[in-house]
């Protein structure tokens, strides 16, 4: 009956036994990502619990948003969530670029170095920064930037992030997502070793990780293991797919504060910011998540072993998540022809 289902939707019956014989060698590594899903969704139920989310805080408001229950509680539960200290979650961050740019702005001044030790970062960071020249960027208002390349192997350079904290550091942004590069993305226990390298040659120094595409994929998050901020899009992972706009930024007190002020403004911070009818989607969407970014990584597995069974090379494979055997290497024969 299912075939006959797939037939109809222009699918194959050799595409269909490929795809069956596919997800039949995933059984285990399905396993190991719902359990990550289990967990996770555990963690954001207990989050909601603890604050005791209900009906009110559904509602909309506008205007200022002063006394915004809804919006404070469920800045609250991502705070909770993340394990921080503080959260600034808003339907004014409009992206996760955006979403940067707040962290960023809100913890460098004049005169502070931004350093990336995972090489060249997203695109569109790139204004930002003022790699590529742009009104308003951070190299307009003085704050300079160098970058680590990673090595070959696509490991980090510590000797050369070493040498490239300096007294000027102020901030160190590491971005979890390969984004549009070929490197693989990191993993969190990566990213844990990588603050802690840092912090060791410099304590003090910030540490920001772009977690976006990376929330609930695993049982920790960057903020377990040492980042100063975390930031993302709710448009992606937290979101659930149910929300229409929005960014995070979760981290400690004194620099959620901060990215507040740059928000807003300046004595106002999280006073202010109407959630404009948003809430349910931003409650149910984060309550989702966990299962929804399982049902991604699922379909990335599942895309990636076909590719894999049809002789397709890999570029760059990630760190072991999820374990599988060791045969399934850079290169497969070409075992199929559809």
């Amino acid at each position: 009956m299912m075939n006959e289902m797939y037939r109809q939707l222009g699918v194959s019956q050799a595409v269909y036994e490929f795809g069956e014989a596919t997800l039949g060698g995933l059984t285990e590594r399905f396993r190991e990502i719902d359990a990550v899903a289990e967990y996770n969704q555990c963690k954001v139920l207990a989050a909601m619990q603890k604050n005791r989310v209900n009906a009110t805080h559904f509602a909309a408001t506008t205007g200022y948003g002063y006394d915004d229950e809804g919006r404070d509680n469920l800045e609250r539960v991502y705070a909770d969530c993340f394990h921080t200290e503080a959260a600034l979650v808003r339907p004014q961050i409009t992206c996760g670029t955006h979403a940067l740019t707040v962290a960023l702005s809100a913890n460098l001044r004049p005169g502070d170095e931004l350093l990336s030790p995972v090489g060249r970062p997203y695109d569109t960071l790139e204004e930002v920064i003022g790699i590529r020249p742009s009104p308003c960027s951070l190299a307009e208002y003085g704050v300079s930037y160098r970058e680590v390349e990673l090595l070959p192997d696509g490991t980090f350079d510590y000797e050369g992030i070493r040498r490239a904290i300096t007294d000027k550091t102020k901030l160190i942004t590491i971005q979890r997502s390969k984004g549009y590069a070929t490197r693989p993305t990191f993993s969190v226990e990566q990213i844990g070793k990588l603050i802690a390298f840092c912090k060791q040659c410099k304590p003090g120094v910030l540490c920001m990780v772009d977690n976006c595409y990376g929330e609930f994929v695993e049982m920790q998050e960057p903020s377990d293991l040492g980042a100063d901020m975390i930031v993302g899009s709710l448009i992606k992972n937290p979101g659930g797919g149910l929300a229409p706009i929005g960014g995070y930024i979760c981290g400690t007190r004194e620099c959620v504060d901060r990215c507040a002020y740059r928000l807003s403004a300046p004595g106002l911070g999280q006073e202010v910011g109407a959630n404009l009818g948003l809430m349910p989607a931003f409650y149910q969407g984060l309550f989702l998540s966990p299962t929804v970014v399982a049902s991604a990584v699922k379909s990335a597995v599942f895309a990636a072993a076909c590719y894999e069974k049809l002789g397709f090379r890999q570029v760059g494979r990630r760190p072991n998540y999820y374990s599988h055997p060791k045969e399934d290497g850079l290169i497969l024969r070409k075992e199929w022809e559809i």
